[in-house]
């Protein structure tokens, strides 16, 4: 806009001189004519020979109206972009996004787990339940580094952490949503989907809050830092213990097991714990106190199933909770109440979720979710 009125000015500028020039022709017709420039530049136009010199007064109007026309338009592209065809910044950016504007990227997530129901049992919530751990999970307690503040597994680096094998399929589903809500970071994209596939495949209600922002690939953690299935105990704690995590937290945590299968392609592992991997119950903690479990025969890693069924799978890490002392008593009480299992594990999670961020909002303002069962 600027530019062409500064066009403009110079334009209407220049016109006066060319009036002066209109006096002068008429005061030297009768006079020899000496040159030949002049006589292109001051003669009268006569029919054979029309007026063409760039100076004409009417062409400048013609001009200076239209670069009126021209400053106009584009002063209506930059305040009304629509009426061109393009989408208005109004409608893109979102200055200060509020809890509705993060309820409705939360329905667009359940809405898509809906249409979607083309992927391993049925649902994608169990992997975007694993595409929020895993983000979160890499936070360590003594070096502030890590966690779900940042969204490294974008990079190369991390996201081909062995640990992180299939998650790509998580970060895919959440990009058409991300394209829809540009204002909202990949960080609290991802947590905010975990907190979906919770509450829709019939979990608990866990707390929210925004406030996660992306970083650069400098940021990405090293590998090690999420668990390893084919662990014992102390592995267990020790990784657990990075994030400051206690054993009832552990084993509360581990019930998300409930959820998901592993696969032969990406962890090695093979099979669901449970015979409703897309409904989060304790189901999980029932079946490895109740089942008989034994070594299974194949060429895989070692891995255990059901004896009764040869259709459920538990990992070495799994078996760890009801051989420990300290694990198993948590898993017992979550075994006989669904309800404490419910308690503990979504206040787990929540601060798995938070896990290194420097949140502004305090933690009595959170959010909760309506889900689609509201």
């Amino acid at each position: 806009m600027a530019s062409a009125s500064r066009t403009l000015t110079r334009a209407l500028r220049s016109a006066t001189p060319i009036r002066a020039s209109n006096s002068a022709r008429l005061a030297i017709r009768a006079q020899p004519i000496r040159h030949h420039y002049q006589r292109r530049a001051y003669s009268t136009p006569t029919p054979e020979q029309p007026d063409k010199y760039e100076g004409n007064p009417s062409g400048m109007i013609w001009g200076a109206g239209a670069l009126l026309a021209i400053a106009a338009g584009y002063g209506a592209y930059l305040s009304k972009p629509e009426w061109f065809g393009k989408d208005s910044k109004a409608k893109t950016a979102i200055i200060t996004p509020k809890f509705d504007d993060y309820q409705r990227v939360y329905n667009e997530i359940a809405q898509r787990l809906e249409e979607k129901d083309d992927y391993d049992d049925g649902s994608y919530g169990p992997v975007l339940l694993r595409l929020a751990w895993h983000a979160s999970g890499t936070y360590d307690a003594q070096t502030g580094t890590g966690g779900s503040n940042g969204a490294t597994m974008r990079f190369a680096p991390e996201g081909d952490h062995g640990a992180n094998a299939g998650l790509k399929a998580a970060r895919d589903f959440l990009e058409p949503v991300k394209a829809a809500n540009p204002w909202i970071t990949y960080s609290d994209l991802w947590i905010l989907a975990g907190v979906c596939a919770i509450q829709e495949m019939q979990g608990p209600k866990v707390p929210y809050r925004p406030g996660r922002s992306d970083r650069d690939v400098s940021f990405c953690t090293p590998d090690g830092r999420l668990p390893d299935a084919s662990q014992g105990a102390s592995h267990i704690r020790a990784i657990f213990g990075r994030m400051g995590f206690s054993d009832k937290e552990m084993v509360a945590l581990s019930g998300a097991h409930a959820l998901g299968r592993c696969h032969n392609d990406r962890s090695g592992f093979d099979g669901p714990w449970t015979f409703s991997p897309t409904t989060l119950t304790n189901d999980y903690y029932k079946l490895l106190l109740e089942e008989k479990w034994s070594y299974k025969k194949w060429n895989g890693p070692r891995q255990f199933e059901d004896v009764k069924t040869k259709s459920l799978m538990m990992l070495p890490t799994d078996m760890e909770i009801i051989k420990d002392k300290s694990f198993r008593s948590w898993a017992e009480k979550y075994a006989r109440d669904n309800d404490l299992f419910f308690k503990d594990f979504s206040d787990s999670v929540c601060r798995l979720f938070e896990l290194g961020v420097p949140f502004s909002v305090p933690e009595e303002q959170r959010w909760t979710f309506k889900s689609s069962f509201d």
